[in-house]
């Protein structure tokens, strides 16, 4: 079934690029909206699969961690020599009722003919269906899996996307900078004395990282549905929290003003691109968002993109002058991720997306996130109260972070035109 499924994702992938290949310069609007639609279509059926890609594999690891926990429970022959003489009488009067069916009844023997003379003679079936006939004795079942409602939050909150510190206590932390870029060296000249009026004296900076706090608020469960209920309740619910701490540390840390909250990468970012248009964005600035910064910060090994899902959606449309997609398609299987201009790409769904923000917005950044320091004050905490709360429960949790962009030459950010 995944093979099926990689195949068809691949088909997909064709499709889409041959809708767009058809677009041409002197194609008519109607037309190129057709041809738009159905790459739209296309992509939207792509995502589909590969959500389901991800559902089969974890569905085949589940299966076989059950067939693994069947075969741990599975009886003993020797439980068989157990059962009950009921079982024993109901296997032999089918096998004396088959005989008497399918052969002459000359050939039942004495203890078959027994069988058969005590026989059942009721006729009328026992119903799960109808209460009173059964039904009450039917459990109803409930699944041991909780469907939950997922969205996106990534990435900021990743040390393998941004430079993280993992502290113990949540003290300020200083983090020295200079910028002598623009002080140059000078020619010398033979046996004159060197300048020294501190013109050119370096001028150094700091930053500084905080430890801002953000808690869930309690929620409160009963000691009863603690007791009744499948699931465990704790480990359910402070899944469930642990993933609010998540999203809302990637957003403060994304979209922060910095003023008594962590500087996201967003604000601190400095300008690179104005777009021409206020509500789409075009291949030739994305270039120039990626010339707008230096080349010295260009090669690190966290360089890249970061924009919403529907932002990508406009840029997988997109080519150069040669006619070739600015978006390349990975291979899942191989661990190789897609790419935009030869760089890697982040999705974080706290940037505003095109289209749809508003007028000189923020939706693109570039650049080396390797220079945003996210500062941790050890990991998330989840709390549970027991006696506040007794005979009830109570569960909570906490978080304690900050973030600067160390370097503010070292990430751009792509801005649209203002109405």
């Amino acid at each position: 079934m995944t093979t099926e499924l990689h195949d068809k994702r691949g088909r997909l992938v064709t499709q889409a690029r041959e809708a767009l290949d058809e677009i041409k310069a002197n194609t008519d609007e109607s037309r190129t909206a057709e041809l738009e639609a159905r790459h739209d279509m296309i992509m939207a059926d792509f995502d589909k699969v590969e959500v389901e890609i991800a559902r089969e594999e974890r569905t085949a690891a589940a299966e076989a961690r059950a067939d693994e926990a069947r075969a741990r429970q599975r009886p003993h022959p020797k439980d068989s020599e157990a059962r009950g003489v009921d079982e024993v009488e109901a296997v032999e009067y089918r096998t004396a009722f088959a005989k008497a069916i399918c052969g002459p009844l000359e050939d039942l023997t004495q203890e078959e003919r027994a069988v058969l003379a005590k026989g059942r003679a009721e006729f009328r079936a026992q119903t799960a269906g109808t209460t009173t006939a059964g039904g009450f004795t039917v459990p109803t079942e409930l699944s041991n899996q909780i469907i939950k409602s997922m969205l996106a939050w990534g990435p900021m909150y990743d040390g393998s996307v941004v430079t993280e510190m993992v502290t113990a206590s949540g003290n300020p932390i200083k983090i020295p900078t200079t910028d002598d870029t623009a002080v140059p060296a000078v020619k010398h000249t033979e046996a004159t004395a060197l300048t020294d009026d501190g013109g050119s004296d370096v001028t150094f900076g700091q930053k500084s990282l905080d430890a801002y706090a953000y808690d869930t608020e309690f929620i409160r469960w009963s000691w009863e549905l603690d007791t009744d209920s499948i699931f465990n309740m704790e480990a359910l619910l402070g899944s469930l929290l642990g993933e609010r701490l998540g999203r809302i540390a990637n957003r403060e840390l994304t979209i922060g003003d910095g003023t008594g909250d962590p500087n996201g990468i967003v604000t601190a970012s400095t300008l690179g691109v104005t777009t021409a248009s206020a509500t789409a964005i075009i291949a030739d600035e994305l270039i120039d968002l990626v010339h707008s910064v230096d080349p010295a910060y260009r090669t690190g090994p966290k360089v890249g993109f970061m924009f919403n899902d529907s932002t990508l959606k406009l840029i997988r449309k997109l080519k150069d002058g040669a006619g070739n997609y600015l978006w390349q398609m990975g291979d899942v299987r191989a661990g190789v991720p897609g790419s935009l201009l030869g760089y890697n790409y982040h999705v974080n769904q706290a940037i505003g997306s095109v289209p749809g923000a508003a007028a000189a917005a923020r939706v693109a950044v570039f650049g080396d996130f390797g220079k945003y320091f996210v500062r941790k004050v050890g990991a998330p905490v989840i709390g549970v109260m027991r006696e506040r709360f007794w005979p009830d429960l109570g569960i909570a949790g906490l978080i304690r972070f900050d973030g600067e962009l160390g370097d503010t030459a070292a990430v751009k950010h792509l801005i649209t035109k203002a109405s």
